[in-house]
């Protein structure tokens, strides 16, 4: 079972992200409304017993509730390859207060820390050689994005299985904030 913890985002989030998905950018596939989500831990595949162990340390976890605002954008890179475009997440230290305590609890069932620094962002589309320049002209023409704050009162451990099209992910768990 392949396996994630992440923010299950509201429909009206969705929606105003999935404004930013359209024509102008060859080569871009973009991720479909339902599968927005903001990724708190990937933790990949994992037998069921290890599944259960991930659910146990993930609902002992007690954090509150807090606002979530999305704004601007922006890509990754792989070997100076742009690989995929982004919305991120405002900085807010109950966000990043919850991704460490999910890392922590992680860790404590066994799983190895994380490598990769959090940047917490909803990815919009996989980039497969879009053109450098009609890229920076995407970012640059959608770069003060920013949607109305959300309330985010639970996180979610999902599954995903890979399709030919896009992944499709399934909610497992839902966790609630205080």
């Amino acid at each position: 079972m392949r396996l994630f913890v992440a923010l299950d985002l509201p429909w009206e989030l969705r929606d105003r992200l999935s404004s930013l998905a359209g024509a102008g950018l060859p080569g871009a596939r973009w991720v479909p409304p339902e599968n927005y989500h903001l990724t708190l831990r990937f933790i990949g595949e994992m037998p069921g017993h290890r599944a259960e162990d991930i659910d146990i340390a993930l609902a002992s976890l007690r954090t509150r509730a807090f606002s979530l605002t999305m704004s601007g954008v922006g890509t990754f890179a792989k070997g100076g390859r742009s690989t995929a475009l982004w919305v991120g997440a405002e900085r807010n230290p109950r966000l990043g207060h919850l991704q460490n305590k999910i890392e922590t609890a992680l860790q404590r069932c066994g799983l190895e820390p994380e490598r990769r620094r959090f940047q917490p962002h909803v990815t919009l589309a996989r980039l497969d050689n879009v053109p450098e320049g009609k890229l920076v002209s995407y970012v640059q023409a959608h770069n003060l994005f920013r949607a109305d704050p959300v309330p985010v009162e639970h996180f979610t451990l999902f599954s995903s299985k890979l399709g030919k099209d896009a992944a499709v992910y399934t909610p497992e768990v839902e966790y609630g904030l205080t």
